[in-house]
């Protein structure tokens, strides 16, 4: 099975299309590296460029007529600067789609897309646990611009032969255990980042946010080893056609990813000492612009039709996260 990555020479992208190599799959890499690293890219076929530059997708189509899939990472993902700057958020992530699409349809015999979503669309519950039923209230422009791509894709879907799945996942954590790839900036906005920063420093962490209503007022997450995320990505590839329309191929359909139980952020900071020896002085601040309390994933459907459990606990995506960290500066760039 051949498919196309688009984002592949980013965090998430590059571990799916590792792990697809590792399966037996052929990954074909788009990504115009405005955050990605071509070190991550160049392991594969390789294209250079904007997803939204319907010229240059026309000519990976043509040079690889026998795809079986896409898989869509490539997005612009920080909630803080999509509250800042939600114009570009809406540009890069929805608008460029439906030129992509057509294009897929137009020129291409492939009709399998596989969309790397977000759960941070959901509307929390008193309960702080989602399912693929939870209602959706998307709270930042980043979210919000995942639930439009859904949108987009769901209405193709019911109207042409296209197939969809969308995969709605939380807060990815780690690195591909084999040190392949990782996080790609050493200096990450989210609140491992934070804490790896602290201790190379030796400077405070930060809790954002400690009124929420949650066991101890930090902030609920749901964090999923990227390796599992990755292994989830190649179980929709692979179950594709059983998953989408019960065998016929044809419809739109979500599936949430997450390890089912959620980790406050005070708790991070007892992991991340765990999973280091190094405890780090805590202080706290008020939520960030486009925080929220968050929630966890219940992943019941995904064992359900992928066959699938997050197997890769917090300590060791913290400790491969720690490892990827320390061989980050010898990646090319």
């Amino acid at each position: 099975m051949k498919v196309l990555v688009t984002g592949g020479a980013g965090f998430i992208g590059s571990t799916i299309a590792s792990a697809c190599a590792d399966a037996g799959m052929e990954p074909v890499i788009l990504d115009d590296l405005s955050t990605g690293l071509r070190a991550f890219a160049t392991r594969f076929p390789f294209y250079e460029g904007d997803y939204g530059d319907r010229s240059l997708v026309a000519t990976v189509l043509a040079d690889h007529p026998d795809l079986a899939a896409v898989v869509h990472c490539a997005a612009s993902i920080v909630v803080p600067e999509s509250m800042a700057d939600p114009l570009r958020y809406y540009e890069n992530n929805v608008a460029k789609l439906p030129g992509f699409v057509t294009a897929i349809l137009q020129q291409s015999s492939c009709r399998r897309i596989l969309f790397s979503s977000t759960a941070s669309m959901y509307e929390p519950d008193a309960r702080l646990v989602v399912d693929e039923q939870s209602p959706l209230r998307p709270q930042s422009p980043y979210a919000a611009s995942k639930w439009m791509v859904e949108r987009i894709l769901a209405d193709t879907a019911a109207a042409t032969d296209l197939s969809v799945i969308s995969l709605r996942y939380f807060n990815p954590v780690g690195a591909d255990p084999k040190l392949r790839s990782g996080l790609q900036v050493q200096n990450p906005s989210h609140a491992l980042g934070k804490l790896l920063q602290a201790r190379r420093e030796g400077s405070p962490f930060t809790v954002t946010g400690t009124d929420w209503p949650t066991r101890d007022g930090s902030g609920l997450r749901d964090y999923i080893h990227v390796w599992d995320l990755a292994r989830a990505h190649v179980a929709a590839l692979q179950r594709f056609d059983d998953v989408v329309g019960g065998g016929d191929g044809q419809g739109f359909e979500v599936v949430n990813l997450g390890s089912g139980t959620g980790t406050t952020v005070f708790e991070l900071v007892d992991a991340f000492a765990e999973a280091t020896g190094w405890t780090p002085v805590v202080q706290t601040a008020p939520p960030r612009p486009g925080d929220v309390v968050g929630c966890c994933a219940s992943a019941d459907k995904a064992a359900r039709v992928l066959g699938w459990r997050a197997e890769l606990g917090l300590v060791q995506g913290i400790r491969d996260a720690l490892a990827w960290s320390e061989v980050l500066q010898d990646v090319p760039r």
